[in-house]
């Protein structure tokens, strides 16, 4: 299996390897017998170690892990002496081979109380915070209290306003009572209905209106003269 597929697998998540230009030449000068060893330790990627000159692969990987390993690196190495001095520094996790096999050691004591005391700060407030907690405090109540003032003067203020209303009222007016006007309503829906048609007190049979109109229709006729007609002539033989 490839290096960085099996230190994935322990670790849980895909992982990019680094060595130093330290390591590399170390492993260089111990000859032909860890040439294989250099020829894959060149394919990987290359930390930066700023050292001009050549140190031991053991001190360059303790100068650039540092005091805080700021680049979060995880150490691999089968060096049991440079594991205990890495297990002194906080925040280091550690990986060696046992059996054909990668494992992630425990953290050591060290690291476990570097742990807890990172908990137990983030727990506390610093004077910093403090410091800006009081003036934050501050700062509201002063703001309840000048809102709690301009409340009460405006109470007051509209309190004065109500007595000069009333002393300027007549006192004859005092002990009236006072009624409530009624104002103008709408017309009642039911008063707006149309006015019924009353029916006529002589009302016309239905047969008169027919005989007035016949005798509308009837004309008047003109009476002719007749004239006296003339004898008959009869002719006797």
């Amino acid at each position: 299996m490839p290096a960085d597929e099996a230190v994935a697998k322990t670790v849980g998540d895909r992982v990019k390897l680094f060595t130093t230009r330290c390591v590399l030449l170390e492993l260089k000068a111990l000859g032909q017998s860890y040439s294989g060893a250099f020829e894959a330790a060149s394919q990987l990627f290359t930390a930066r170690c700023d050292h001009e000159k050549r140190k031991s692969a053991e001190a360059c990987i303790l100068d650039v892990i540092g005091e805080s390993n700021p680049e979060h690196f995880f150490v691999a190495t089968q060096d049991t002496n440079l594991r205990k001095q890495l297990q002194q520094i906080p925040g280091v996790p550690l990986i060696f081979g046992l059996r054909n096999a990668l494992f992630m050691e425990q953290p050591s004591d060290v690291q476990r109380q570097f742990v807890k005391s990172l908990e137990e700060k983030r727990m506390h407030v610093s004077e910093v915070e403090r410091d800006l907690l009081k003036k934050k405090t501050k700062y509201v109540v002063e703001a309840e209290k000048t809102n709690e003032d301009e409340d009460l003067e405006d109470q007051n203020l509209d309190t004065l306003v109500l007595k000069k209303k009333k002393k300027n009222i007549p006192s004859n007016l005092k002990d009236r009572p006072q009624f409530k006007r009624n104002k103008a309503k709408g017309p009642n829906p039911l008063s707006c209905l149309k006015k019924k048609v009353k029916p006529s007190p002589h009302p016309v049979s239905e047969k008169k209106k027919d005989d007035d109109s016949v005798a509308q229709k009837r004309t008047r006729k003109r009476k002719r003269s007749r004239k006296a007609k003339a004898p008959t002539e009869t002719v006797m033989s």
